[in-house]
């Protein structure tokens, strides 16, 4: 079956930097989102008006288009698997997606693989919330209270440090369901993308180091500066679970390094992700672009990095922020820049849009730690231009 029109539940900045990408794939977007406001809006060829987790509304978008994918993994499962069932094609598939969409779960999966991951245990109410530092004497403080759906940029994570901030929390998350891990003290985050096609081909993009301000992402550098075992161990890591769950599509994995050298899962994303966006500008083929070709069952594209380096920094609301179009315009004049604006309602917190600086092909006499000092230098510049 030839697949020219692809709908994506979702309709957010993910969504919206698919718009160039289907277009640049001759494919129609179809999107179903719940605010005609949402940046992908201004791209789709169609929309669909409906909750992300609108089984209904999905129902909809399936009459419309020849592959359904996602922008985020906040779904309804069981209701999907009733389209499933009548012939609408998912991909990620449905079964690929389950053991992922609940943290618990995606944790107990990976221990199943014999992946590496913190220590972990689940929660099965308020009260082992309020026993917790009790009734599991392995676990010290800090540690890592996590919601196991619907969290996302920072939210649904906490670390707790002590056994009154944990008091504190207990009666106000009564209706969550959440597991703890262990705090690791980790020396870098790290990132890796990779997608897998209809007929198994493999392609994974280069391993960055992210960085985060207040477990929001804040700046990806690519690539990360970590030995080749290091870079072929998180390479491992992704291609074991995109192979062993059959995924056509596109995953990424956070990973933790320790100053042991081990690498630690932390979270997988089964959809384009913020540490890719670089990949527009950096990369033959971006994430996005990558994610339709997979899904849409074409030949998958050159994952490497086209340039030295690479540095993207967020751009996130803040209390005060006045006159973003100048800051815009100051970003926009540093060289080798391309700036992305969401055109997304401002408040503090929210990613409003993204800046990526390229670094161009170093000469031999240039080393990766000196483009390394650079892209440090190059995001330090974009704060200090957006943030005064």
């Amino acid at each position: 079956m030839q697949i020219k029109k692809v709908g994506i539940i979702g309709g957010g900045q993910l969504a919206w930097m698919m718009g160039d990408a289907a277009q640049k794939l001759s494919l129609d977007l179809i999107i179903q989102t719940p605010d005609p406001e949402d940046p992908a809006v201004a791209v789709a060829t169609e929309v669909v008006y409906g909750e992300v987790g609108d089984a209904i509304a999905t129902a909809s978008l399936a009459e419309l288009c020849d592959v359904i994918g996602f922008e985020n993994e906040f779904v309804d499962l069981p209701a999907l698997n009733l389209l499933a069932a009548q012939g609408v094609l998912f991909r990620p598939s449905l079964p690929s997606l389950e053991p992922l969409l609940d943290k618990y779960h995606q944790r107990c999966y990976l221990q199943k693989l014999g992946l590496p991951n913190p220590q972990f245990w689940l929660l099965e109410s308020t009260v082992d919330l309020d026993n917790l530092a009790t009734i599991n004497h392995s676990l010290k403080y800090p540690f890592v209270l996590k919601a196991r759906r619907y969290g996302y940029d920072g939210q649904g994570t906490m670390i707790i440090k002590d056994q009154s901030q944990l008091l504190a929390m207990v009666g106000k998350i009564k209706n969550t369901a959440f597991l703890a891990e262990e705090f690791i003290p980790f020396t870098k985050e790290l990132a890796v993308i990779a997608a897998r096609s209809v007929t198994g081909e493999i392609k994974v993009y280069p391993v960055v180091e992210t960085q985060q301000e207040d477990q929001v992402c804040q700046r990806v550098f690519a690539p990360a500066a970590i030995s080749e075992d290091l870079i072929s161990r998180a390479e491992k890591i992704v291609t074991t679970i995109l192979a062993d769950l059959q995924v056509v599509g596109l995953f990424a994995v956070e990973l933790f390094l320790t100053p042991a050298g081990q690498l630690l899962v932390n979270e997988i994303a089964p959809r384009t992700h913020n540490s890719g966006h670089l990949t527009i500008d950096a990369c033959l083929t971006s994430q996005f672009e990558q994610y339709l070709r997979a899904i849409a069952g074409q030949e998958l594209g050159d994952a490497s990095l086209q340039t030295a380096g690479a540095v993207m920094v967020n751009l996130l609301g803040y209390p005060g922020l006045k006159d973003h179009l100048a800051k815009n315009h100051q970003l926009a004049q540093i060289p080798h820049s391309h700036l992305y604006w969401y055109n997304k309602t401002p408040r503090p917190g929210r990613k409003l849009g993204h800046i990526t600086v390229l670094i161009p092909t170093a000469t031999p006499e240039v080393t990766l730690e000196e483009v390394q000092k650079e892209m440090k230098v190059i995001a330090h510049q974009i704060e200090t231009i957006w943030y005064r």
